[in-house]
């Protein structure tokens, strides 16, 4: 069976991290996801998805992750069933997250400018390789097909 889910939203609230009584961290939090479409005369729609980490994954979000932040996440999706205070019988559908990545820059607290998260160490200029010796790299030119 296939129960694979990936969302990008901005989180409703802070990420509320609690602890079970075996100590197992879990956290639980709401992202505002928007849909892709928009009917003509309407204003695009927003989903709240209830989202669910544990262990490692959810000390990772409680530490990293603020109200407002936009977020992907991978995970599944789980149902449950509950009895409510009125006696009703629900059930609820969370995501319960495997993975949760940053989906936008971070704001330097010091400067206000934005820095990507896992942002690579700049390109080298072509001219600052080397090829062990002073000689320059030399182009070849070929008419030969490839063979491929």
């Amino acid at each position: 069976m296939l129960n694979n889910v990936t969302l990008m939203g901005r989180l409703v609230a802070e990420p509320e991290l609690r602890h079970t009584p075996n100590d197992v961290p879990v956290v639980t939090f709401t992202l505002a996801v928007e849909r892709d479409y928009v009917s003509s005369g309407h204003e695009r729609q927003t989903d709240f998805i209830d989202i669910v980490a544990w262990r490692k994954t959810a000390e990772f979000v409680s530490k990293y992750f603020h109200k407002g932040q936009l977020v992907a996440v991978n995970g599944s999706i789980q149902t449950r069933s509950y009895e409510a205070k009125d006696g009703s019988k629900r059930k609820a559908f969370e995501i319960v997250a495997d993975n949760v990545y940053f989906a936008e820059a971070k704001r330097n607290s010091d400067s206000g400018v934005a820095t990507q998260y896992g942002e690579p160490p700049p390109i080298a200029e072509p001219s600052s390789f080397s090829s062990g010796s002073d000689e320059a790299f030399e182009e070849i030119i070929t008419d030969d097909d490839l063979p491929f």
